[in-house]
């Protein structure tokens, strides 16, 4: 049987995890978008746009999975 100590812990650890990336990602987010931006600005656009989108995305894919299974 599941410890219930390690389900409430589950979501808080991928919660954090998600989290600390985001927060390297965003961080670094200037320096590679100027980097690109070097060979080309619309290109560092769409990728800023991207980065900043998958942010939220992986915040809504993961709402959808935990409601599929009915946490």
């Amino acid at each position: 049987m599941a410890d219930p100590k390690s389900d409430r812990r589950s979501p808080a650890i991928a919660a954090a995890i998600i989290l600390v990336c985001a927060g390297l990602v965003i961080y670094l987010l200037p320096s590679i978008v100027l980097w690109i931006g070097n060979y080309s600005p619309v290109l560092a656009i769409i990728v800023g746009v991207c980065l900043l989108m998958a942010f939220f995305g992986v915040f809504w894919l993961r709402a959808r999975y935990q409601r599929r299974r009915g946490v």
